[in-house]
């Protein structure tokens, strides 16, 4: 082993010893400074010993009683009495969720049914359906109707639109009078029916054969001015009141006019061909 690594090892070994001797004599130290008394200290408990035993019994009594026994007295303090918090007041906050809650789901709901409200009313002054709806000149209606061989369907007003013949206009005075907006329509030549079956509200298709409204869903039947013919519909079918406004037809949505009763047939029109429902006519 060289010299220098044996230099360096004694070295290292004396610095570890120095360290292990600090840490011993400290912990010492402070062992007999929290535990043990002075030299001095034994001697002035020894003096205050031998002093107290030569004392009388007097002079201990009157020592011990020059110490003032006073006790000392705080201040009061004002103790204020406690008080159950109010069961109302606890439930005040969620009573105000709920009372905002329903407030803003009412305001909701009433804000909601208004713009719906004046959607529909601004749809109507606008030209949509339940409004006045110009469908074209009277003249060219009823070239359309009879080009389309007797029906002229006009999805904008929900309605068909058929020519009333002239000839029948005396019977039609004296079951629609109470309809002149629908009388003046057949006055003019035409009448404007509602699409919807008076049955249960389906959209009751033309019949080109038979010349007749052949509904497809419970099988009622109506003539080519939409009075009742046959199936379960509690009525003919229902229509709207039609004006002519300078040469122009306009049919008015906004107002829908129940059909005839049972048993009515103004112009006396039977089905004209084979008709679009298997089964047929029937009893009224």
């Amino acid at each position: 082993m060289s010299t220098p690594l044996i230099i360096a090892l004694a070295i290292a070994a004396i610095v570890i010893l120095g360290g292990l001797v600090f840490v011993t004599a400290a912990r010492k130290s402070e062992v007999r400074g929290a535990g043990a008394l002075s030299r001095e200290t034994k001697k002035r408990d020894r003096s205050a010993v031998a002093s107290a035993a030569t004392a009388t019994g007097r002079a201990y009594e009157s020592a011990a009683t020059s110490t003032s026994t006073e006790v000392a007295v705080l201040d009061s303090v004002e103790i204020t009495e406690w008080v159950a918090p109010d069961p109302e007041a606890l439930g005040e906050t969620r009573r105000a969720f709920f009372n905002r809650a329903t407030v803003t789901l009412m305001s909701a709901s009433l804000g909601a049914f208004g713009a719906s409200l004046l959607g529909f009313l601004w749809m109507g002054s606008s030209g949509g359906f339940g409004s006045k709806i110009a469908v074209g000149k009277i003249d060219d209606v009823l070239q359309g109707v009879k080009s389309n061989k007797g029906f002229m369907y006009y999805p904008e007003a929900r309605a068909w639109v058929t020519e009333y013949p002239k000839d029948s206009l005396a019977k039609a005075r004296a079951v629609y009078g109470s309809q002149p907006a629908v009388l003046a329509g057949m006055e003019a030549g035409v009448v404007a029916l509602y699409q919807k079956c008076p049955h249960l509200g389906c959209r009751v298709p033309d019949c080109k054969s038979s010349q007749w409204f052949e509904c497809g869903c419970h099988g009622s039947m109506y003539n080519r001015v939409g009075e009742k013919k046959g199936g379960p519909a509690p009525r003919g079918m229902d229509r709207f009141g039609v004006a002519v406004n300078n040469g122009v037809l306009v049919i008015d949505t906004g107002a829908v006019f129940g059909g005839p009763p049972i048993g009515v047939n103004t112009t006396g029109q039977e089905a004209e061909g084979p008709h679009c429902l298997a089964a047929g006519g029937g009893g009224h």
